[in-house]
């Protein structure tokens, strides 16, 4: 029984420290942006520093298994498009324009957007309390949205716009993983679909920009290094570890510390705004993601 405690305060500390830690990309690269750098630069360093973690990573994952088939590289190679590289840029692009307690929020619908997405590719069947766990969520997300909008202009659509697909983008890859995660594991796909997007990262970068957008701010290149090691690859680490001791539905609980934490870090880092309209829209789409996740059980 103590054994059994201590493994469960383990867990729940790696899930709270992988949430926190993925939390805090968003402050990074709204820090980075402060110093004139655009989003295709910024991905391009964050992955260029990643890059050696998750080879790292397929590799160890690979040992002693048997080698793809052509179909399961090609799942690869899409799911790392998807999931990894796309999300990722859509993402790193909305943060220019909104602020990164909005882009949380939205990113945090995520599971409503699998949910979605299946029922039209798929027609599952959506249960009642999910649909009220969504709408109270969506309008969370909608109040803050038309705050900001007031505050910083109409860029801001733009913005939520970008994050959203890019929500939309990751949900794609989580609804599509699942049979290649049966076939390879869950950390041999992990490394081996962020490899690629690292590769399209870098690719992007020397088809849009010449080799002297290259040169940035030596602050950047250290957030770059930052947000590769502390906020990607250490948070997809922490989750699995928390996963083989919890179990997904636990962890994805403790992940509701996420949008909190996100939001404190922008108050204290940044200097964002936290107004009784970010207050309660934040309790919306926790509380309405928190009827969702128990409904669907």
């Amino acid at each position: 029984m103590p054994e059994a405690r201590k493994n469960l305060a383990t867990g729940m500390l790696l899930a709270v420290t992988g949430s926190i830690a993925f939390s805090g990309k968003a402050i990074i690269v709204k820090l980075a942006y402060r110093y004139g750098v655009d989003a295709v630069t910024l991905i391009m360093y964050r992955m260029l520093f990643a890059f050696p973690i998750f080879v790292l990573m397929a590799w160890w994952a690979s040992r002693g298994k048997p080698a793809l088939k052509r179909r399961d590289w090609l799942g690869v190679l899409g799911l790392g498009f998807s999931g990894y590289y796309l999300a990722s840029y859509l993402d790193f692009a909305g943060l220019s324009y909104i602020s990164a307690s909005l882009e949380r929020l939205i990113l945090y619908v995520n599971p409503t957007l699998v949910l979605l997405l299946g029922l039209l590719l798929y027609r599952r069947a959506v249960q009642r309390m999910q649909a009220l766990g969504m709408m109270i969520s969506y309008a969370g997300v909608l109040l803050v949205f038309g705050h900001e909008v007031k505050l910083a202009g109409a860029d801001v659509a733009l913005g939520a716009l970008l994050v959203f697909l890019s929500a939309v983008s990751y949900a794609l890859y989580l609804i599509y993983s699942g049979e290649l995660v049966q076939r390879i594991g869950s950390l041999r796909l992990v490394g081996l679909a962020t490899s690629v997007a690292c590769i399209l990262c870098i690719a992007q970068f020397v088809v849009l920009r010449p080799w002297s957008a290259a040169l940035v701010a030596p602050p950047v290149l250290w957030l770059s290094l930052l947000s590769a090691t502390l906020c990607t690859a250490l948070p997809v680490l922490l989750v699995m570890m928390a996963i083989e001791r919890l179990g997904a539905s636990a962890v994805a609980q403790a992940g509701m510390v996420g949008p909190m934490s996100t939001i404190l870090m922008g108050v204290l880092i940044l200097g964002e705004p936290f107004t009784v309209w970010v207050a309660a829209g934040t309790v919306l789409v926790i509380s309405g993601i928190f009827v969702f996740s128990r409904s669907g059980r």
